[in-house]
């Protein structure tokens, strides 16, 4: 299935029709956001409003629309007993059939949204590195992917930057501040180089090198050596992961990862 913005980008006046089931106001506690999107046509659907029953309400009355001549309706539900959701808010719920100015706001948002995306540039393209681009790819980043063996990368997952590069200096130099750097190269001595580096730059808002709590304390004896301050050094996140699970499968530490990523990158303006 297409994404939302593939979606949109592909509209034109004589497509099939499809409407937009958005929240537009949320109060107390909800499954989404005020702002939060479907899409849907006749038989599909892309995105999400937040589930159960108020999504399956809708779905059906967003289908309910596109058999009438109707534009647009307004849907309120509050959340409690008679909606089978006890999440105890509120929400209005807009239902709109597909139009030029609906299509252009919509894609304006998606557009806004990706702008405050944190930038992620990973390092590495063995079997971790492969089985955190897939488990990162959904996630709001834009995942920047770098290895200078082509044959590494396996299929590369929609939205994902890959770089065939040995030029790592050049990728971690464009970063902008308050990025995040993943190290999983196969080689520990080009781990060193960016990651002392990736120290260096003091703007960074994740650095995250694997290993174990061994290779950590190696590493932080080359760093004292050249210089870097225990504030630097105590920036670095390694073993990334935590220690909760002791488990070396790819996907699995991938999963791990990419919960550490949404706390540490994603989330770390609201302190979550």
């Amino acid at each position: 299935m297409r994404s939302l913005i593939s979606i949109l980008e592909c509209w034109r006046p004589e497509s099939p029709p499809f409407a937009c089931v958005q929240l537009t106001t949320v109060r107390g506690s909800t499954p989404r956001e005020a702002g939060a999107f479907m899409l849907v046509g006749q038989d599909w659907q892309k995105g999400t409003i937040g589930g159960g029953c108020l999504e399956w309400e809708c779905l059906q009355k967003a289908r309910t629309l596109l058999n009438s001549n109707l534009p647009s309706v307004t849907h309120d539900v509050t959340l409690g007993a008679g909606t089978n959701q006890c999440c105890g808010g509120q929400v209005t719920v807009a239902i709109t059939r597909a139009q030029p100015n609906i299509v252009d706001t919509l894609k304006q948002q998606l557009h806004n949204e990706k702008q405050t995306y944190p930038t992620l540039l990973m390092f590495g393209a063995g079997h971790v590195g492969r089985a955190l681009a897939h488990a990162l790819a959904p996630l709001p980043l834009n995942l920047v992917w770098v290895d200078p063996r082509s044959e590494e990368f396996g299929a590369i997952p929609p939205g994902v930057t890959a770089h065939v590069s040995s030029q790592w200096e050049h990728h971690l130099a464009a970063l902008p501040a308050g990025a995040g750097v993943l190290v999983l190269t196969p080689s520990h001595s080009l781990d060193a180089l960016i990651v002392a580096a990736a120290l260096e730059r003091d703007d960074l808002a994740y650095i995250g090198l694997i290993g174990s709590k061994t290779k950590r304390r190696r590493f932080e004896t080359g760093f004292r050596a050249i210089g870097l301050t225990e504030d630097q050094i105590s920036a670095l996140t390694c073993p990334i992961g935590g220690q909760t699970v002791r488990d070396k499968r790819p996907e699995i530490i991938a999963a791990l990862v990419a919960s550490e990523i949404v706390i540490k990158l994603i989330h770390r303006k609201s302190g979550a």
